[in-house]
């Protein structure tokens, strides 16, 4: 279940369909002061990011960082993605259409971020990445052909 507060936030969000930088500040200080605390908050913002016509740059960065704690080091066994999270985390990201730019790239930081990521997680990130711009797809890709290795 997600706090009261995160569902008022996302009808608001919705509503608008934008995520201001006000949005993300609101975020970060009082509704997720903690970081995030269940997959089902995960949820709801990926797919917030999916929705929203027009989002501030602090939003990607923000939700990159903070799914990246709630998987890695948040979630138990501690940096380790395990095949169910990594299950869930693709279907989340992936929505069936396939990742948004920062769904892609919160992929590959959880990969990176990770002390052992389960396959499932690395075939995801190593698919965004070559979906993604070339000059972002080069790098990413070297980096995450290291962990197939």
């Amino acid at each position: 279940m997600i706090k009261s507060s995160l569902h008022e936030f996302a009808d608001r969000v919705l509503e608008s369909k934008r995520i201001s930088e006000y949005d993300v500040r609101i975020l970060q200080r009082s509704i997720l002061a903690d970081g995030i605390a269940s997959r089902e908050e995960v949820d709801v913002l990926v797919a917030l990011d999916r929705a929203v016509g027009t989002a501030h740059p602090a939003w990607a960065a923000y939700l990159t960082g903070a799914v990246v704690e709630f998987v890695v080091w948040t979630s138990r066994p501690t940096g380790i993605v395990d095949a169910d999270t990594a299950r869930w985390l693709t279907a989340s990201l992936g929505c069936g259409a396939g990742p948004t730019e920062t769904a892609a790239r919160i992929a590959f930081e959880v990969v990176k971020e990770a002390e052992r990521t389960d396959e499932i997680m690395l075939a995801f990130a190593m698919r965004a990445a070559q979906g993604r711009q070339p000059r972002e797809e080069a790098g990413e890709t070297d980096v995450l052909a290291k962990f197939a290795a």
